[in-house]
């Protein structure tokens, strides 16, 4: 606190103040400035001549800290210092000279913030140059060039005291030809922890070493038997090939003492790589995918890095604890979704990693915690929350154990804020490596020495580092644990240790939740629409002869669908959702009825079909076809208003159903196809179409029936006709016999029909006797098939 309070008193006084004025207004004159320059004078005199000073008081020389090696020396220790320095002024600098300076101990974490933040402030107190051999000089330094220097100085050189943690300066002094006075123009503050002995007392640390990345792989896999899986794009291969994030990130981990805290969505997905997969390209096509090497060959590193290591698995797709507790408990079926992202765990990591992890820890973003954000969090079957000290603050002169329960046998893992944070931000250049390293173990260094108890730090840092961030981590882990004050502890181990009793236990209310992450939570519309995917893949699953070839990628997906990775990338996390819930649509289509023509009915009764077509690979079933008739009264199905069928589908096939009707009346009845689950629920579109009835009428049977008399009276005229010409015959025989040839020329003049006529009248009236209508036939049921081509409907089976 007495450094702080240093820096606070460093403004000038008034008469400084005037000959400030004074010097910039002879600047023209160098005697008489150099004559009116104080011993003490800042570099802002020359502000006129030289570069504009940054507000926080950097000099126009920057001084970059490239490396310090050993990043934590002990006696006998030779520290050495590499970096560069740029003049950035207009004017040359001449007689420039780098040295070290030694400054104050810091013996508050505070007081370490505070001078982070104000590395390069020239006007800060720099300490005692170590000087002599232990100084690098440049006789011009020219405006815009960078220029490296090389320090190495004996540990015993620096002149350390007692245990704690060094301020170390790096300046550059010299002079311009507007002041041709040496002073400071350029200086790089760090920090210098020394422990040159062991500690009586260790710090237990604890480091997570997150594997996270995310969501690459779609909903959608192959029609094949193997269901090829679908990347929605290339990035994770980038990732894991040499020289990518994640492949630093097992590379470096396994040199280290952690706990590695994995994602199962990240594993699963790199185990699809190692087989046949597709990517989707700019333009919406798959095309194969070429990486199964690289995938084949991180795995494998990874499986060797983890073994005999603590793993802690996430719920699978890592999902938002945060979003979930504030937008989504109050949509059906959210919570399932997390309860089965945790549940799917053991498919995976021990699959293909072969290590059994631990599913009791839960990592909101960022630690930040409230009680719907522990509530939520236990509720998937965790019962360890890893939350920040900067959410679950501690009114302590200490940095207490992170272990805290806080009530329902819970208990909240609190990593350090000040150490986890220490690797974010833009880490490219080597000098802001060096100096999240150096805060790092001054950090660490400073609570050991803060009382003499033992006590189990967590550091957690951000989710899914960079390249230079993962290294600057790896680098400050080596030297932590080369370190004479801490060692390592498993998480598990840390959530075990004893809690301080003076530490806070109590939550923080939902208020106190920071609004810049309240600001990138997914929203409620996400969970709804989750809610209605999930809603239809239920409907679909159920007519499924093989269910776990859409349930499980659509579940995995839906898991996906709640990620921490979406946060801040609100317009590509709609379009995923969008993506699935389209696709699964598809699926959904792919059992379908086809649309039915007008359809003529000729008769009394026929069969109407019905074709249900299947595009999909696999068959379905448990499904009831309903056939409708609108106007029962006219048109009945089955002897009623509708009829139901059972329906069976192989893949790629389509069956048609055939169902009874009967005819009432003439004309045209609607009708309305629909397929229902076995749960009465509806499926798919319904059919509509039109059936034309042209049923034989009473009135046409009546005309046929007195066709028919006509027919049978006729026939009997001619019956009684016969016999009376018979009669006749026999009695005009037997007059020619009794009274000779004057009768038989009365009879010809009575009957002048000649016997070759008569014969064939009979003939023809027997002819007419054998037609085909009988009175016992039966009258026919529908009339005759018409053999001309129909009309522009369709004609039903009879």
């Amino acid at each position: 606190m007495a450094e702080a309070a240093d820096f606070q008193g460093t403004s000038a006084s008034p008469a400084r103040r005037w000959l400030r004025r004074t010097g910039a207004l002879l600047a023209g004159a160098p005697l008489l400035a150099g004559f009116l320059q104080l011993p003490a004078a800042h570099p802002a005199d020359a502000a006129g001549q030289e570069a504009p000073q940054a507000a926080s008081g950097a000099g126009s020389v920057s001084v970059a800290v490239d490396s310090l090696s050993p990043s934590a020396p002990t006696e006998g220790d030779t520290v050495t210092v590499t970096g560069t320095v740029t003049n950035n002024g207009k004017q040359a600098v001449t007689d420039a000279h780098v040295d070290l300076r030694v400054g104050p101990q810091l013996d508050t974490r505070s007081g370490i913030d505070t001078l982070a933040k104000k590395s390069d402030d020239v006007q800060g107190p720099l300490g005692d140059a170590v000087g002599g051999k232990y100084t690098e000089k440049f006789p011009k330094l020219t405006p815009g060039v960078a220029e490296p220097f090389n320090i190495s100085v004996p540990a015993d050189a620096l002149d350390l005291g007692a245990d704690g943690v060094y301020q170390l300066a790096v300046a550059l002094s010299g002079e311009t030809s507007a002041q041709p006075v040496d002073r400071v123009l350029g200086v790089q503050r760090t920090f210098l922890p020394w422990q040159p002995e062991e500690a009586g007392t260790k710090t237990k640390t604890t480091f997570l070493w997150p594997l996270v990345s995310s969501a690459h792989m779609a909903a959608e896999t192959g029609s094949n038997e193997q269901q090829t899986p679908v990347f929605r794009d290339d990035e994770l291969a980038k990732e894991i090939s040499p020289g990518g994030r994640l492949d630093q990130m097992v590379s470096l981990g396994k040199e280290l003492d952690i706990t590695w805290v994995i994602d199962p969505d990240l594993v699963a997905s790199v185990d699809a790589m190692t087989k046949s997969y597709e990517v989707r390209g700019a333009d919406g096509t798959n095309t194969a995918g070429t990486h199964q090497a690289v995938a084949n060959r991180w795995l494998a590193e990874l499986q060797q890095a983890v073994t005999g290591k603590e793993v802690v698995a996430l719920p699978y797709g890592d999902p938002d604890l945060a979003s979930v507790a504030h937008k989504g408990t109050n949509v059906t079926g959210t919570l399932s979704h997390l309860k089965e992202a945790t549940d799917v765990v053991d498919n995976t990591i021990p699959t293909v990693l072969h290590v059994k992890p631990s599913t009791d820890f839960a990592w909101p973003v960022d630690g930040a915690v409230d009680p719907s954000i522990m509530k939520v969090a236990t509720s998937a079957g965790a019962d360890k929350v890893i939350a920040r000290s900067d959410s679950l603050q501690d009114d302590l002169s200490y940095t207490p154990s992170a272990a805290r329960p806080v009530g329902g046998g819970t208990t909240a893992v609190v990593a350090d804020s000040r150490m986890s944070t220490a690797f974010q931000g833009d880490l490219t250049k080597a000098s802001a490596s060096t100096l999240a390293e150096q805060r790092f173990l001054a950090q660490s260094l400073t609570l050991g020495l803060q009382s003499g108890k033992q006590r189990s730090v967590v550091v957690a840092p951000q989710r899914m580092p960079t390249v230079h961030q993962a290294q600057a981590m790896a680098d400050a882990l080596k030297a932590l644990q080369l370190g004479n004050w801490s060692e390592s502890q498993d998480l598990t181990a840390a959530a075990k240790a004893k809690p301080d009793p003076a530490a806070n236990t109590r939550v923080p209310s939902s208020s106190a939740y920071p609004a810049a992450l309240r600001k990138q939570e997914l929203p409620r519309a996400a969970f709804e629409q989750i809610a209605r995917t999930q809603n239809k893949l239920d409907k679909f699953k159920v007519v499924l002869t093989r269910q776990s070839r859409v349930v499980t990628p659509f579940g995995r997906a839906m898991n996906r669908e709640m990620s921490v990775s979406w946060r801040g990338q609100g317009i590509a996390a709609v379009g995923y959702r969008d993506g699935i819930e389209s696709y699964l649509d598809g699926l959904i289509d792919g059992v379908k009825l086809i649309e039915k023509s007008e359809t003529k009915l000729s008769g009394r009764s026929a069969t109407i079909p019905v074709t249900v077509q299947n595009n999909l690979v696999q068959g379905v079933e448990h499904l009831k076809l309903r056939l409708t008739s609108k106007n029962p009264t006219r048109l009945k199905i089955g002897g009623d208003a509708y009829e139901e069928q059972q329906v069976t589908v192989n893949g790629g096939h389509s069956q048609s159903v055939k169902f009874p009707t009967s005819a009432n009346a003439n004309g045209r009845a609607e009708v309305v196809a629909q397929l229902y689950t076995e749960d009465g629920q509806k499926y798919g579109a319904p059919v509509t179409f039109d059936v034309k009835v042209t049923e034989v009428t009473a009135t046409v049977m009546l005309v046929i029936g007195g066709g028919v008399l006509l027919l049978v009276l006729a026939g009997f005229r001619m019956y009684t006709q016969r016999q009376r010409a018979a009669a006749r015959e026999t009695a005009e025989d037997d007059a020619t016999e009794a009274d000779g040839s004057a009768d038989g020329q009365a009879d010809a003049a009575q009957n002048p029909q000649a016997p070759g006529e008569r014969l064939k009248e009979e003939s023809e009236a027997g002819a007419r006797a054998d037609g085909p209508e009988q009175p016992s036939d039966p009258a026919p049921d529908t009339a005759t098939e018409n053999a001309d081509p129909s009309g522009t409907g369709e004609r039903v089976d009879r």
